[in-house]
């Protein structure tokens, strides 16, 4: 059985928890980026927020509502390293212990950063093992409360509150196109949407490689993949979520795939001509935009960059690996 399903009313909620807390993030226009799609673009930077990603937003909001007692026991997730950094921090700030599962080959500066906020870290093989159960297992063990990164309704309503911020510093717009691995952010995104601006196009953005969301959407009803190998690294997720797939069937209009080379091309674009550092997974939403420039075209679109962590040293090798044109 599912949990009864997050509204606005629980996105507004977060974003009173989160405030003063999370960074208001900004919100850009490139001109060069207007000229090419010929339309108004407004790019949300959750690359700015605390621990460089949006994932600050539901790890808080989800660590703030539980009880004195659960504080005390501590917490449990697992995640490539956005979701766990959150967790950490959030954690730290609560004074709430936090064990985290990450892949053995989570990106250094994740890893370091989730150490960093005080949080232990246990090691797993993204490709061999279930991490969801693992971190599962470690929860009812020891009597800790387990924060899944995206199945889960108050993690799902923090991460709507970028949303709502995009939408009460711009207005209405015509499409929004949000990143996608688990559909935390998309389902979260899609409620304040259709509160905000009930006539903007939804578009959910995943890996080529990856597209268990697309493939559920088509068949609706959840589809398992093989862990996609792909640079998203915070898109390799094998199933979309429960909860986050029935907001998603009911709320959001398409799902859109694009190739690491796109994901490059934007990553570039991102550094050369705004002088911002955005991890793959956080250009799945422009590369996805910039496909879709043609039916686009007059239109008022809004962009959310999901974060920046990526290594310096594998940034420089991604860019050196696919050189522009």
């Amino acid at each position: 059985m599912l949990p009864s399903l997050p509204s606005f009313d629980d996105v507004l909620q977060a974003a009173h928890r989160l405030q003063g807390v999370a960074h208001k993030t900004p919100v850009l226009q490139s001109r060069t980026l207007n000229a090419q799609m010929q339309a108004q673009v407004f790019i949300k930077c959750e690359n700015f927020q605390r621990m460089g990603a949006f994932k600050f937003r539901g790890g808080y909001n989800a660590l703030a509502k539980l009880s004195d007692e659960q504080k005390r026991t501590g917490v449990v997730a697992y995640s490539s390293g956005n979701h766990a950094q959150a967790v950490a921090l959030s954690a730290r700030i609560l004074k709430t212990p936090a064990t985290l599962f990450m892949p053995h080959d989570a990106a250094p500066s994740k890893l370091a950063a989730t150490q960093g906020y005080g949080a232990q870290v246990i090691g797993y093989d993204r490709y061999s093992e279930d991490a969801s159960a693992l971190a599962a297992q470690l929860a009812q063990d020891s009597g800790k409360t387990f924060i899944p990164p995206f199945d889960h309704p108050d993690v799902l309503s923090g991460q709507g509150t970028a949303a709502l911020e995009l939408f009460e510093e711009v207005g209405e717009l015509d499409a929004l196109f949000v990143c996608l691995g688990g559909g935390g952010l998309l389902s979260g995104s899609a409620l304040s949407a259709k509160a905000k601006s009930p006539h903007c196009k939804i578009y959910g953005v995943e890996p080529e490689a990856g597209n268990d969301v697309q493939q559920s959407f088509r068949k609706g009803e959840r589809v398992k993949i093989q862990t996609p190998i792909t640079i998203a690294d915070g898109a390799q997720t094998p199933m979309v979520g429960a909860i986050t797939f029935e907001l998603i069937k009911a709320l959001v209009d398409d799902i859109h795939t694009v190739t690491d080379a796109q994901l490059i091309d934007v990553m570039r674009f991102y550094a050369e001509r705004m002088k911002m550092l955005v991890e793959p997974t956080g250009c799945l939403s422009l590369a996805a935009a910039l496909q879709a420039r043609e039916t686009l075209k007059g239109q008022r679109v809004g962009v959310i960059i999901s974060g920046g962590n990526v290594d310096l040293s594998r940034f420089a090798q991604l860019l050196a690996q696919n050189p522009s044109a």
